[in-house]
């Protein structure tokens, strides 16, 4: 029988590295696309094939795409997060998107359409009333890089209506891992630890996140895949499902850091936020993942003391 091909666009990134992993065990092949050249395993049982390109080039995108049965879209120009050059990040956010539409629609094929999972955000639901949040909210998106997230998937949900892909959207919370293009802010305040400086942070640390580890996410997109016609149509909720206060959070990883240095743990400080901090670093966000589970079965496998363990090893390694 043929292997099912699954194209990984943004194969190189923090979460495109994970899902390569997480794919490298199923009997499957695998095209790994991204600007930068993508690390896969030849050990596993999947095929590898790699491929460097610009997908915002036109012709590149048809050629990353061509012939597969599902595309995972993982794209992302994080430029418009601080609502900086939006008409740039829009180009990548929102007109990769577009464009891969547009290639899918234009090259017929037989048998069914293919599965297109897109990587959204759970901070497109905008301001809520009540937490967790589980999905069936209206989206009130408030931030450019929010907007541009809810404008992508809106494209994907159009198309799968009409019949050119079997399109799903995993909206993601705070992702981590402290791997090879973490640039969160857990990552970022673990790197300030283990080089012995405070941690900051805007507000008194009450605010709450739901964390997830980039492995868990990997996984969320492999069980994604596997559960494509149930899941096609609609965005989806991951997280863990209870929120952790930031200041806790950071406390946390500051005593990680000092169990690797052997120095007394650096202190987590609250400092005025600038001026342009967006709103929403100061909200609190719970997610109800219950939906996806109920679907797909997948729940997170690492616990978060064990997870952010890792991550301050994975950073503390890397920084030798």
């Amino acid at each position: 029988m043929t292997r099912p091909l699954i194209t990984v666009l943004g194969a190189s990134g923090f979460v495109g590295s994970a899902v390569l992993a997480a794919l490298a065990e199923r009997p499957v092949t695998v095209r790994a696309v991204a600007r930068r050249p993508a690390t896969v395993s030849r050990t596993g049982r999947a095929d590898f094939e790699t491929r460097s390109a610009d997908l915002t080039v036109a012709g590149n995108l048809s050629a990353a795409v061509a012939g597969a049965d599902a595309v995972v879209h993982l794209v992302l120009d994080t430029v418009g997060w601080r609502d900086a050059d939006p008409l740039a990040s829009a180009r990548v956010n929102v007109g990769v998107m577009r464009d891969l539409l547009d290639c899918l629609r234009s090259s017929p094929r037989r048998g069914r359409p293919p599965v297109v999972a897109f990587a959204g955000s759970v901070s497109q639901v905008g301001p809520v009333l009540k937490m967790p949040i589980d999905g069936t909210e209206p989206d009130r998106p408030q931030t450019v890089y929010d907007r541009q997230k809810q404008s992508a998937e809106n494209l994907l949900k159009q198309a799968t209506g009409a019949g050119v892909v079997r399109g799903l959207s995993l909206r993601l919370p705070t992702v981590f891992g402290g791997g090879g293009g973490d640039r969160g802010v857990l990552a970022a305040m673990a790197r300030r630890a283990l080089a012995g400086e405070p941690i900051s942070m805007w507000h008194d640390g009450t605010v709450e996140r739901d964390l997830l580890h980039v492995r868990d996410v990997a996984d969320a997109f492999v069980a994604a895949l596997d559960h494509g016609d149930a899941l096609t149509g609609r965005h989806w909720l991951l997280g863990r499902g209870h929120s952790k206060p930031i200041g806790e959070v950071f406390r946390m990883i500051a005593e990680l850091a000092s169990a690797h240095t052997g120095r007394p743990p650096v202190p987590v400080v609250s400092v005025p936020p600038p001026a342009d901090a967006p709103g929403t670093d100061f909200a609190g966000m719970s997610v109800d993942a219950s939906a996806f589970r109920s679907v797909t079965g997948w729940r997170p496998r690492l616990p978060l003391d064990e997870a952010l363990m890792m991550m301050t090893r994975a950073l503390a390694e890397s920084a030798r």
